[in-house]
């Protein structure tokens, strides 16, 4: 299966430039994978770039997720990161992420000075 890569996510969730979705709608009609990395960086382009609010950023995750063309790496760990993320956007779905990562690898917990991550399930802060 091809790859993608964060400019075509971005282009599939923006729908800002025409040609470069029409592009990016047929390199991905066959189907492709979406790695976390990918999926990490499109999360900032929306909120750093787009100004999306949480709700919005949480709304484009979930679309990747349910797209029909779309596969995305360890799509339990991004769902479980979702539900941590639409329940306290201010962690940053990225850390969210990286938590549920941890989880799946049997790496708990997952040591942090952050405050807010520290919180969760299998974090620790330090």
């Amino acid at each position: 299966m091809r790859a993608v890569d964060t400019n075509i996510l971005v282009r599939l969730l923006a729908r800002d430039e025409p040609r470069q979705l029409a592009a990016a709608e047929r390199f991905v009609a066959g189907g492709a994978w979406v790695s976390h990395l990918v999926l990490v960086e499109t999360t900032w382009v929306l909120d750093a770039v787009y100004a999306r609010t949480g709700e919005q950023i949480a709304v484009a995750i979930a679309m990747l997720l349910d797209h029909e063309q779309l596969t995305v790496q360890d799509e339990n760990a991004v769902r479980l990161a979702l539900e941590h993320y639409q329940r306290k956007p201010a962690l940053g779905f990225s850390d969210c992420l990286l938590l549920e990562i941890a989880r799946q690898a049997g790496h708990l917990p997952l040591g942090t000075f952050d405050r807010q991550l520290g919180q969760l399930p299998g974090a620790q802060r330090l």
